[in-house]
C-alpha cells in the first residue's frame, strides 16, 4: 500500500479491495486514475483509493502518471534547532529533484546547500519516502521524495533560494516546529512523527 497525496488528500494504492467504501474506488486505468486524482484536488473527494491486484503498484501507477525523483532533509543545527524554509505561503523542508547520474544522498545534500545556503551537512539516517501528486504544464506528475536525517556545525547565514520561490529560511526551535507545522504540507507533519518514532 502507497499513501499518495493530492492536494493534502490522500490516493490509497492498494492491492487489497477496501471494505465500506462507496464511489471513491478505482482501478488502475488512465481514465479512473485522472478521474480521482481530479476529484480529490477539487475536494469532491476526501479519500479516494486506486485498487489493483498486482504487487507492483507503484510502478504500474508511475507507468500511467510520469514520476519525478527528488531527495530533501530534515536537518538539524548542534543546539537541536530544524531548517525549515518559507514557500508558496507554507514552511517546508528543503527538497529538490535529482541531476542526471547523481545519488539520492548527494541530491539531497546539493539541494539544502542551494536552497539555504547551509553547509557542512552530514547524512545521520533515512527517514522515510513520501509521495505527492502536483501539475507540471498541464499534466499530472508524481514526487516521490526521499527524505534523510541530517546534522549540521553550520554557524553562517541562511541564504533563501528566491529563484526558487523561498522568501524564508529558518532554525526552528521544538515549540516553533508545531507553529509551522499547523502550516505545512501532511508529509512534512508525517515526517516528524517518523523521526519522533525512531529516536
Amino acid at each position: 500500500m502507497y499513501k499518495v497525496f493530492v492536494n493534502e488528500s490522500p490516493l490509497i494504492l492498494t492491492n487489497e479491495k477496501p471494505e465500506n467504501s462507496v464511489g471513491n474506488v478505482f482501478l488502475m486505468q488512465n481514465d479512473d486514475i485522472q478521474y480521482a486524482i481530479t476529484s480529490l484536488s477539487k475536494k469532491l473527494l476526501a479519500k479516494a483509493y486506486i485498487y489493483d491486484p498486482s504487487e507492483h503498484l507503484l510502478e504500474k501507477f508511475s507507468s500511467k502518471i510520469p514520476i519525478v525523483v527528488a531527495a530533501g532533509g530534515l536537518v538539524r543545527n548542534k543546539k537541536g534547532k530544524v531548517l525549515f524554509i518559507y514557500r508558496n505561503d507554507k514552511w517546508d523542508l528543503p527538497k529538490g529533484k535529482l541531476d542526471k547520474g547523481e545519488s539520492i544522498e548527494a541530491a539531497a545534500i546539493r539541494e539544502i546547500e542551494e536552497e539555504t545556503g547551509v553547509t557542512g551537512l552530514v547524512i545521520d539516517k533515512y527517514l522515510k519516502t513520501t509521495y505527492h501528486i502536483f501539475k507540471r504544464n498541464g499534466t499530472y506528475k508524481l514526487k516521490k521524495v526521499y527524505w534523510f536525517s541530517m546534522d549540521t556545525k553550520f554557524k553562517g547565514d541562511l541564504v533563501p533560494q528566491k529563484n526558487e520561490g523561498i522568501t524564508k529560511v529558518k532554525w526552528l526551535s521544538e515549540e516553533k516546529i508545531e507553529k509551522a507545522l499547523e502550516n505545512s504540507y501532511l508529509n512534512i507533519k508525517l515526517l516528524f512523527h517518523k523521526a519522533e518514532e525512531d529516536s
